[in-house]
């Protein structure tokens, strides 16, 4: 019993510590800037699907038969596609900028 709560000691993190580091801050800010922007536009677009679609806009026809609400609606497949890429990118980023301020908090006597 006396070696678990060592480990649990020796694991201890100090995350007031952490949360008072300018660049831990700086990381959060960034990070939820993209993650918010993302998901606006994401829901912006996709809540506009059902208003606009019995609009006259969206109700003309483009290709033979098909409307514009079928394009815009395969437009969302894609939009989320290419988000879900964008955000596996960026998730790899904020990743090392996360190890940095790790390692910036053990650089500094962290445990």
């Amino acid at each position: 019993m006396a070696n678990v709560s060592s480990e649990k000691q020796a694991q201890r993190v100090d995350y007031h510590a952490i949360e008072a580091m300018e660049s831990f801050n700086s990381f959060v800010k960034r990070k939820n800037t993209f993650l918010f922007s993302i998901t606006s536009v994401f829901l912006i677009l996709y809540i506009l699907l059902p208003i606009l679609a019995f609009q006259p806009v969206l109700q003309q026809k483009i290709f033979g038969n098909i409307t514009g609400v079928w394009v815009y609606s395969a437009g969302l497949f894609v939009m989320t596609i290419v988000l879900c890429t964008v955000y596996v990118k960026k998730a790899a980023s904020f990743d090392k900028a996360a190890a940095a301020v790790l390692a910036e908090y053990h650089a500094k006597g962290g445990n």
